[in-house]
């Protein structure tokens, strides 16, 4: 009996302990799960982003080149049309048109043009490509004298055909020149057709009767003098001077009238067989006829063999760019070849209006012009990699102007105008933003040069861009 006293107390103090352990665990549970729960406004504040800083970039120290950069189109320089100025021969008579007027033969497109070749073939005619100022504007032959006819004289002497002067005058020398120039192209010069010849003969002979006649009444007024014959009034001495004196004007009126058609008779060169243009060798760029075309308006249009970018700029960018400048070529492959700018705007020459900063470069600030673009043509003396590239699409760049030496370089965004009117850039210093004055200079690529004034401003420095 006293032992089951004594066993019951210590059984129910274990439950004690038991429970009291029990309750210390979850008690303690509950405030370490206590100390991580939050309320819906701190959990919503701890996942906002940290307050923004100022965007900051490093100073540079380098050299600064500022360049014009276009999108351009290679070409042949100096298009002109070319259109014949008349009939080309005919196979009968130099003086009349063949019945049809023909193209027989095209321009071949792309062909190089020298002094002397033949452009196309008119009715079975060639068309000449000679150098010269005056176009042909009418057919040259025996006779003829003018400007056009002393270009025609040089042109034969500068393709080896000396027509033994160049004054102008279009004699039997000039004649003899065309006839071998023709021959030594494989065709025949144009002389006189069989009417022409039959009219020589016949003013010829109208020569040889008045000679003839002159003769006779020479002959009779002798005899009539050594006769006496005075027994007819007829026979006076009167009459027969009359008579001699009409055969000598007969004569003279001949010999006039044969010199006159033979100063014109001749060789020619048709209106429609020569092409005079400024400068050879050209090439033949576009044909614009077909084959049984008639030559009417232009039949090819030709250009130099220079190869030519044109492009087109803002205005901006145009009043920077100068006759001259050195250009570098860029294909859409990557190869390069150099080139010169050689006319901005419609003329030759520079382009007008707009200040520059220093070393020809455009000064900070300035900013896209409102005026319209302007063509640039740059030329390329050595094509390489251009050459047969006509139509291609190429970048071209031109430097305007560069830094003397390595200067101080920030992002144009770097800089801002304060209400003084001062240049400044913003320097992120020891956590604090400080107003630096500068002076700009060249700018290039979205970056200027800058010249700290009081405040000093160095390479690596951070200046503000953004917030």
């Amino acid at each position: 009996m006293s032992r089951r006293l004594l066993r019951a107390p210590w059984g129910r103090g274990r439950k004690v302990t038991v429970l009291v352990a029990v309750v210390v665990a979850f008690g303690g549970g509950g405030w370490a799960a206590g100390t991580r729960m939050q309320s819906p406004a701190d959990a919503a504040a701890a996942h906002q982003p940290p307050k923004a800083g100022p965007v900051t970039v490093a100073v540079e120290r380098r050299r600064l080149t500022a360049s014009v950069v276009a999108q351009g189109t290679v070409e042949f320089g100096a298009p002109r049309s070319v259109a014949l100025a008349g009939a080309v021969a005919s196979s009968g008579s130099a003086t009349d048109a063949p019945a049809a007027q023909l193209v027989t033969k095209l321009p071949q497109q792309g062909a190089v043009l020298t002094e002397g070749s033949v452009l196309m073939q008119v009715s079975g005619r060639p068309v000449f490509v000679l150098r010269g100022q005056v176009p042909m504007y009418r057919t040259l032959g025996p006779g003829a004298s003018g400007d056009d006819v002393r270009q025609l004289q040089l042109a034969l002497r500068r393709i080896g055909q000396d027509p033994g002067g160049a004054g102008g005058h279009y004699g039997q020398g000039t004649a003899g020149a065309v006839t071998r120039w023709y021959a030594s192209k494989g065709y025949e010069a144009q002389a006189p057709g069989p009417e022409e010849q039959k009219q020589r003969g016949e003013l010829e002979q109208s020569v040889t009767d008045a000679q003839l006649g002159l003769l006779q009444a020479q002959a009779g007024q002798g005899a009539a003098g050594g006769h006496g014959d005075a027994s007819s009034p007829a026979a006076s001495a009167a009459t027969r001077a009359l008579e001699l004196k009409s055969a000598m004007n007969r004569l003279d009126q001949a010999n006039k009238t044969l010199s006159l058609f033979l100063a014109a008779y001749g060789t020619r060169v048709p209106a429609g067989e020569v092409v005079f243009l400024p400068d050879l060798p050209v090439r033949v760029d576009k044909v614009k006829v077909h084959l049984g075309d008639a030559p009417d308006g232009a039949v090819a249009t030709v250009t130099s063999s220079d190869v030519v970018v044109q492009a087109v700029v803002p205005a901006a960018d145009a009043a920077q760019l100068r006759q001259g400048m050195p250009a570098r070529i860029e294909t859409a492959d990557g190869r390069q070849v150099t080139g010169v700018v050689a006319r901005v705007g419609g003329a030759a020459g520079s382009a007008t209006g707009g200040g520059t900063g220093r070393d020809g470069g455009a000064a900070a600030g300035d900013g896209a012009g409102s005026e319209a673009p302007v063509p640039v043509a740059v030329s390329v003396p050595e094509p390489g990699v251009l050459e047969n590239q006509a139509g291609a699409a190429v970048k071209a760049t031109v430097d305007v102007g560069s830094s003397k030496g390595a200067v101080l370089v920030v992002p144009l965004a770097a800089v801002h105008t304060s209400a003084d009117g001062q240049a400044r850039v913003r320097v992120l210093r020891g956590g604090r933003i400080v107003d630096v004055p500068v002076t700009p200079g060249l700018s290039a690529a979205g970056q200027v040069e800058v010249t700290p004034r009081d405040v000093p401003l160095g390479e690596g420095d951070q200046v503000v861009v953004g917030q």
